[in-house]
């Protein structure tokens, strides 16, 4: 199911076309190698919330070859940490590359493992967590990932529509129901006021109150 109109959703995107070269050859690449990425609609909207907060602590659980971190970076200085999450060493070492041709001013620290450990153990409080792991783990990263967020603080999370097939109750397959349920968290929880953005493949923004 297509959650926006595709015409409205290909305008929304010419609007974007002054965007940076190095963020269009990271799309082309992944689209070459059928990789997911947020695209850029959703890369601008992780660039205004860092903005707006003032974001100096962020944290990826799922960063890929790094394009949400370059759209995390856009605009922020030195005094912004960006903490990246991969299982592959591949990735890792083409998101440094991109990083540096970006010529980035944020401070990177790329972690190799899993995310979900990763946020279990590390430490301290950030200003965003953006979530884009397995969809069948979201729950698990709702509740681990509010305890870790500052009062004010933003945990975002990718593709919680999924296709649509959340709003379909007769879509049981594990990645509808994980999405699904952590809609219902982040709607029912009262440490956070949530809200879900119909942008591509729906984004869920919860702010810790």
């Amino acid at each position: 199911m297509q959650i926006t109109n595709s015409k409205v959703e290909k305008y929304m995107e010419t609007l974007l076309e002054n965007r940076s070269e190095i963020y269009k050859e990271i799309e082309e690449y992944a689209r070459n190698v059928g990789f997911p990425i947020i695209e850029p609609l959703v890369g601008v909207l992780l660039n205004q919330y860092a903005r707006m907060i003032k974001a100096k602590r962020i944290l990826e659980l799922g960063s890929g070859f790094g394009y949400s971190a370059l759209w995390f970076s856009e605009g922020m200085d030195e005094e912004t940490e960006i903490i990246c999450t991969d299982f592959k060493e591949e990735n890792k070492e083409l998101a440094k590359k991109y990083f540096k041709k970006a010529g980035i001013s944020t401070k990177i620290d790329f972690k190799l493992g899993d995310a979900m450990q990763i946020l279990e153990e590390i430490e301290g409080k950030f200003d965003i967590i953006f979530n884009d792991v397995e969809k069948e783990d979201y729950p698990e990263v709702f509740k681990k990932a509010i305890p870790k967020l500052k009062e004010g603080g933003l945990l975002i999370s990718d593709n919680t529509l999924w296709y649509g097939k959340v709003a379909d109750e007769n879509q049981k397959d594990y990645q509808t129901e994980g999405s699904r349920e952590y809609n219902r968290l982040a709607f029912t929880d009262t440490r956070v006021l949530s809200v879900i953005l119909p942008l591509r493949d729906g984004i869920t923004v919860s702010m810790k109150k």
